[in-house]
Parts: C-alpha cells; sequence; structure tokens
C-alpha cells in the first residue's frame, strides 16, 4: 500500500469513528430523552392518583357534612384548609370553596328570559368592583338563545363576527368564567376582578349568604355600601345564618328591600382547590363538584394548571 493509500485509509478510518461516536451520542441522547419522558409520564400518572384522593376527601367531608346539617357557612369542617402533607417525593394540599359564595352569572337568563333581579344584580357588583355596570349586558346576550341585542350596550354575532379572528355568540350557558375574555367590553384587568366574585354553574342556584364575598352582598340591593357589607361579612365570624329571614334581618340588609329570590344560608356546589407538587410536576386543579340531597357529590369539571 503506497503512501496515498494509507492517507485514503487513515480518512476513512477516522471517518467511521467520528460516525459511530454520533451515532452514539445521539442514540444515549434519545435514549435519556426517552426515559427522562416516561419519568415525567410516571410522575404525571402518580400526581392524578394524589389528585383522586384530594377530591374523595373532599367528597367524604360534603357527604358528612349534609348528613350533620343543612345549612352551611365558614366555621364547618369542610371549610377547613387541609394543610400541606408531605409525599415521598413532594408534597399535596388542598381546600374546598363554597361555589355559592359567588354569583352565578347563569342566572341571567332562566328559562329563555333574561331575570330582571339577577341583571340588576350583577350590574351592583360590577359597580361595586368599579366596571362599567352595562357590561352585564353584553354577558346575558352572550348567554340568551336569542340574536337580538339585550340593549344598546348588548352584543350579538354582529359584534363578533367583525373581530380577528371572527367568532359567534355562544348563545348557551357559560361553562366556565374564563369564558368571559370573549365577551364584549371585557379585557384581562376585568376578568381579573370579576372572577373571585362569579361562578358559571349549571344549573340556577342561590347565593349562599353565610358564605358571600363583601361585593357580592353589596351587589344584593341599592343602598348597601362597602361599609355595610364588610360589617355582614364580619358579623358571620364565630357564628352564622340558619336561616334566609335571619339572615335579612341583620342591620346592613334590614331595610334594603333585598329581594328574596336567588338568595339561600346553604349550598350544593363546591370547588375543590388542590395543589399538588411530585418529582418535577407543580400543579394546581380545581374540581367542580355538585352535592346532592343525601350529601353524595359527583364530579362535574376539573381544570388544571402548571405552577
Amino acid at each position: 500500500m503506497n503512501r496515498r493509500e494509507r492517507g485514503v485509509a487513515l480518512v476513512t478510518a477516522l471517518l467511521v469513528v467520528a460516525l459511530a461516536a454520533v451515532a452514539a451520542v445521539a442514540m444515549t441522547s434519545r435514549q435519556q430523552v426517552d426515559i427522562r419522558r416516561t419519568q415525567n409520564a410516571l410522575e404525571a400518572e402518580q400526581l392524578r392518583f394524589y389528585l383522586y384522593g384530594v377530591e374523595d376527601w373532599a367528597g367524604k367531608v360534603l357527604e358528612q357534612d349534609r348528613k350533620d346539617n343543612q345549612v352551611d357557612h365558614a366555621g364547618e369542617d369542610w371549610a377547613t384548609h387541609l394543610p400541606p402533607v408531605p409525599l415521598e417525593n413532594g408534597q399535596l394540599s388542598g381546600h374546598i370553596e363554597d361555589a355559592q359564595g359567588r354569583f352565578n352569572l347563569n342566572n341571567l337568563v332562566v328559562d329563555g328570559k333574561t331575570s330582571a333581579e339577577d341583571l340588576a344584580r350583577l350590574r351592583r357588583l360590577l359597580a361595586a368592583l368599579e366596571l362599567e355596570p352595562t357590561l352585564a349586558d353584553a354577558v346575558v346576550d352572550w348567554i340568551d338563545d336569542n340574536m337580538d341585542p339585550w340593549s344598546p350596550h348588548g352584543a350579538e354575532d354582529t359584534t363578533y363576527l367583525g373581530r380577528e379572528p371572527p367568532y359567534r355568540a355562544a348563545n348557551r350557558p357559560l361553562t366556565d368564567v374564563s369564558e368571559l375574555r370573549l365577551v364584549a367590553g371585557f379585557d384581562a384587568d376585568s376578568c381579573r376582578l370579576l372572577a373571585p366574585h362569579v361562578t358559571a354553574l349549571p344549573a340556577r342556584t342561590a347565593i349562599n349568604l353565610n358564605t358571600a364575598t363583601v361585593e357580592v352582598v353589596m351587589a344584593l340591593a341599592d343602598g348597601i355600601g362597602r361599609s355595610d357589607a364588610e360589617g355582614f361579612v364580619a358579623g358571620r365570624d364565630g357564628q352564622h345564618y340558619t336561616a334566609l329571614d335571619e339572615a335579612l334581618k341583620a342591620p346592613a340588609l334590614a331595610d334594603r328591600k333585598v329581594a328574596h329570590d336567588g338568595l339561600g344560608v346553604s349550598s350544593d356546589y363546591f370547588v375543590v382547590m388542590s395543589d399538588i407538587s411530585f418529582g418535577r410536576l407543580r400543579q394546581r386543579y380545581s374540581s367542580l363538584l355538585q352535592r346532592n340531597e343525601t350529601g353524595a357529590t359527583t364530579l362535574l369539571t376539573r381544570s388544571q394548571r402548571y405552577l
């Protein structure tokens, strides 16, 4: 073999070694990715089982609560926050919120007709949050099943089809409060302000005066100021109302001409908030539970986001 042939052979050998090294690195990298993907899948599956455990805990607590009494308030066991529970490779915590302590946006339309009292309540709630009360009219049009704007401030398909990208009004009950971001007049800031005080439940529900927020109390009737509502909420500490008439006799609500319709002191819908960390995963879940007359609960929806 002459000198030229030896050079070609050396270059060929180096090329083969280089290709082998590249292939080995690629195989190792692919293997590491596969291992990480498998590990993530296993951790996600384990995390879901922990979530099911929190939901089951909430269901048992709510079931026992219904057996104990027919009134719901913040002094009961279900309102106690579950302290962080250490896991082998993480921790979990959770608590239950009364969904009926908020204003149910789907109350705005009942049997195809707008509820004047609930519309007035939403307008007052928006005003209490220093938002434009006429935003409520666009929510009505988003929910009702017709194409006629509720008022000059309403919005139907003609409004939404002109947007980019175009879309249509839902013309059905809201499935989640986040849907408000699509409704005319709402933006990220207004949704952020309103979200803690409203909900979107699948049936007409009463506001639980034992758990209603300050702003929701302000929305019950004209003339209820923030100091009145704060006094009403503060008055619930350490005690609760056992009947609607009792709650309406409180100083903040007495002589305010508060409509009895759509108000109560018990609840059927609750939100279970779960914060779970396991391995590299950090997730927060929101689970909506419906409780029936016997106390049994049914999971209606579940949403999640990474922390």
